[in-house]
């Protein structure tokens, strides 16, 4: 098996991922997982498409991720992870699609506006 190389996308989180066969190391960023992401609910989002198609100990995991905050990057390497594994078996898009682990999520932060203190939030209006 050659190295499968894809990228998935989150806000302004952007995550490369090589998927190699081996024995179930996930390196981010040059560290291991669990020194990436501290906390076991972000842990659970990045293995959640390894988990769902039983592949959790067959594929070495190599990401660059970058931009973003920690739980953008965790779901930026989610979707690039399940691509990956629908690449590998048609199969798994079954099991992946119906979680909505394929759909790139749209939502962006939406920009401030000239005159306004924030997006929506206006400056308060005092009468004297």
């Amino acid at each position: 098996m050659d190295t499968i190389h894809k990228i998935g996308r989150r806000k302004t989180a952007v995550a490369r991922v090589y998927v190699s066969e081996g024995k179930g190391n996930i390196t981010i960023n040059r560290r291991e997982l669990d020194n990436y992401f501290t906390t076991p609910t972000l842990r659970y989002k990045v293995q959640q498409p390894l988990m769902l198609t039983d592949n959790e100990k067959s594929f070495d995991i190599s990401v660059n991720v970058f931009g973003g905050g920690i739980t953008g990057q965790a779901e930026a390497i989610r979707l690039a992870l399940s691509r990956a594994m629908c690449e590998l078996n048609e199969e798994n898009r079954g099991v992946l699609k119906p979680e909505g682990l394929l759909t790139r999520d749209p939502r962006m932060v939406e920009r401030k506006k000239f005159g306004q203190k924030k997006a929506r939030k206006k400056f308060q209006f005092s009468k004297r």
